[in-house]
């Protein structure tokens, strides 16, 4: 048993630098890197970590929580970056434009409106939420929602007691870039600093996408993270901003107004409360 461990955890290992390097030390002309050998290509059979199954029985408690990752802080800049993609290889996009090339391409299909999936969204309709085509002057300006705009996501996931393993645990359910109304750019007269939900993805049909969509990794370059294992792990910082509620799922800005200091102590008192919830569950 712990010989096969070892054959998988060094297998990973071998695969990611695959991925990272693509035939970079042995390429004898530009055109070699980046195409694989059809050893590898055999080798590189890895896909992202499957869920386990969770029995609707198992679940002792379970709350959902929206939060806000804000893209202005340093720790979610992997998530971020790289916003110049003229001048950096095709292998390294940020979230934004991973998810998007995701759904043109047709990889994601699940994508939605809003949080509640209550009705699927067109690849025209999130169109017409990025560009905008203005007539000034007799001409055309075209205005584009890009990465640079993308300030910050949304996710909605669960906080959940598992009692056949005894452990508080979560799983993302959904995620949402958040920037700029497209109608107001370039509209001098406009100042509009809200954010606003560009679409929502299902995010457990999406982890293919991510999965093989690597991030930078800062202290080894041979081995970069991908968007899937970085979710998943919660390497990011976030605000919790509303929780399913008897009052239909309010927002915290619904009932503690005009105090950002509130809100936010708020959201802490909510996500003390999920904290706590593990070491109650152990009180008899």
């Amino acid at each position: 048993m712990f010989k096969n461990c070892l054959i998988i955890f060094f297998s990973l290992i071998v695969s990611s630098s695959i991925n990272a390097q693509a035939n970079l030390l042995n390429a004898k002309t530009v055109g070699q890197i980046g195409k694989k050998s059809t050893q590898q290509i055999a080798a590189d059979n890895d896909g992202p970590i499957p869920y386990g199954y969770i029995d609707d029985r198992d679940v002792m408690w379970s709350k959902v929580v929206w939060e806000f990752i804000d893209l202005n802080q340093k720790i979610n800049l992997p998530y971020y970056f790289p916003i110049d993609t003229a001048n950096i290889s095709n292998d390294r996009r940020s979230l934004f434009d991973t998810l998007l090339k995701g759904i043109k391409q047709g990889k994601i299909k699940e994508a939605y409106s809003d949080s509640f999936f209550t009705s699927k969204i067109t690849k025209a309709e999130i169109d017409s939420r990025l560009v905008n085509i203005r007539d000034e002057n007799g001409y055309q300006d075209t205005f584009r929602i890009q990465t640079q705009d993308v300030e910050g996501y949304m996710i909605k996931g669960m906080w959940y007691f598992d009692k056949r393993q005894g452990e508080l645990k979560y799983r993302l359910l959904a995620l949402a870039p958040m920037g700029k109304d497209v109608q107001t750019l370039g509209v001098a007269e406009i100042e509009d600093e809200n954010l606003y939900e560009l679409f929502w993805i299902f995010f457990p049909s999406a982890r293919d996408v991510l999965h093989h969509a690597k991030v930078f990794n800062p202290k080894n370059a041979s081995h970069p993270i991908s968007f899937d294992h970085m979710l998943n792990a919660r390497r990011f910082n976030s605000v919790i901003v509303r929780e399913e509620n008897i009052y239909g799922n309010r927002a915290i800005e619904d009932y503690v107004r005009g105090n950002s200091l509130f809100q936010l102590l708020e959201a802490n008192k909510i996500k003390e409360g999920i904290r706590n919830r593990e070491m109650d569950m152990w009180n008899y």
